[in-house]
This record gives structure tokens, C-alpha cells and sequence, in this order.
């Protein structure tokens, strides 16, 4: 467990970093024939190209697409910051992060996060996973939209979201070339991305509004509907049962 987080500005010392940063760079160079993203080539494996297929048939361009910038923003800021995740949970986390607002979820009352935390990692354990790994990429999922927790945990939970903040609300785009940010959106677009995610996420949440609250998913509830009150925690306290 960090005490420290490896969000964006952390700097690491010593032999530590170098090494950390020589394994991120190796990932891509063993692959150095194959054409990569902004110099990241997605891993090749069984398990990524399953994943590749489950996600592409379950979610239309809008998240396909962004789900693919969130591993590569992830994977940059990684290398930026000398973590070495393990890239084929990264890309599990970040490819089934918002699965959880697609058709199939219509019925849920959960979280959306916590449906694709869920979804990630049945499909992880029924392909003999084991429990740890697939509990980096629930928690990965799960906590993604919430602020300033996943950069103290392990680079597979932290670089989820690091990619989400970039995509979504710009955060770390400064941290990174404008030739790597081209590379990305040229290889997945993002036309009126602001719009359409927003859509998207009332889309995949307005049938549970229960399930916002306390979170920012809440204002963008609000945003659609101008009749939705969300919940108060002052109010909550104030008119629980308890007598004082």
C-alpha cells in the first residue's frame, strides 16, 4: 500500500526508477517490428485479443474508442511517471471501465463502475486468473470516477484512471507531446466526444439514479434532467432515525 500517490508529478529515485523505467520502455521494444500508438505497441496475446472482440461487440464506437485512449493515456503517463503496470491488466481495466453503461446493464440498479468491475472480473477468473490480478483490475473499474484514491494503489488501478481524467476532463494533457496526443486521437478519434460521452453516461445511468449518489455521476443527471434532486448527505444525517 502507497502512502505516497503516483499520480501525476510523482518522482521516483535512484536505481529503483531506472529500472522501472527501462522494463515500461522494454514492453514495446521487444515489439519493436510491430506498429504501435504513439511508440505503444498493445500487447499481443490471447487474453488482449479476446478482450478486444468482447469489447468491440458489446459497445458501440463512442466507448470502444475511448476505452482504447484510456489504455494508451494510461500507458503514457506510466512511462512518464516510471510504472510498470502489467499491460494486459491495464488494458482489461481500461477496455471494460465503462461497460457497465452499455444495453446489457439497463436492468441494474448498481453502480456502473461496479457492474463493469464485476463483468472484468468474471471474465478474468473464468480464464484462470487468479484472485489478486483480478482484483487490481475490479478495483481499477470500480474506483475510476473517484477522485484522488487510485493514484496511492498499485500502476494497474492508477493509470485506469489516469487515462479516464485525461480523456474526459483533460487532466495531464500538459504531461504529454502533442505528437503522442495526435498519434492517439488519430488512431482513435474522439468527434464531439464531450456531447456524446455525456449521453452516453445518462444514457447508461438514468434508470438508477439511486445509484449517484454522493458521486460526481450525480451533476450529470442533473444536467439532463432538470427535475432530478439528488441526494443531500447533510440532510441524509439530519433526518436518519436516530433521535439526536
Amino acid at each position: 500500500m502507497r502512502t505516497e500517490p503516483v499520480g501525476f508529478g510523482e518522482q521516483l529515485s535512484g536505481s529503483g526508477r531506472v529500472q522501472q523505467l527501462h522494463a515500461v520502455e522494454d514492453d514495446d521494444r521487444h515489439d519493436a517490428g510491430r506498429v504501435g500508438i504513439a511508440g505503444i505497441v498493445i500487447p499481443d496475446t490471447p487474453l488482449v485479443r479476446e478482450v478486444t472482440e468482447f469489447i468491440r461487440d458489446a459497445e458501440n464506437d463512442l466507448l470502444f474508442d475511448h476505452s482504447r485512449r484510456v489504455f494508451l493515456f494510461g500507458v503514457l503517463h506510466g512511462r512518464r511517471l516510471g510504472l510498470e503496470p502489467d499491460r494486459e491488466l491495464l488494458y482489461v481495466g481500461a477496455m471494460f471501465h465503462d461497460i457497465g453503461l452499455t444495453e446489457r446493464y439497463r436492468g441494474s440498479a448498481r453502480r456502473f463502475e461496479v457492474d463493469g468491475a464485476d463483468a472484468a472480473r468474471d471474465f478474468l477468473l473464468e480464464r484462470g486468473f487468479d484472485e489478486a490480478d483480478a482484483e487490481k483490475v475490479w478495483l481499477g473499474i470500480a474506483l475510476h470516477t473517484t477522485p484522488e484514491v487510485p493514484e496511492y494503489l498499485q500502476p494497474e488501478i492508477a493509470l485506469v484512471a489516469a487515462g479516464v481524467k485525461t480523456d474526459v476532463v483533460g487532466v495531464g494533457l500538459d504531461d504529454l507531446s502533442a505528437e503522442a496526443i495526435a498519434a492517439v486521437t488519430a488512431a482513435h478519434p474522439r468527434p464531439d466526444f464531450k456531447n456524446r460521452i455525456l449521453a452516453a453516461f445518462n444514457d447508461g445511468m438514468k434508470h438508477r439514479p439511486e445509484s449517484t449518489y454522493g458521486t460526481m455521476n450525480a451533476d450529470v443527471l442533473q444536467h439532463f434532467n432538470p427535475t432530478f434532486v439528488r441526494q443531500d448527505f447533510v440532510d441524509v444525517i439530519l433526518n436518519n432515525p436516530w433521535p439526536e
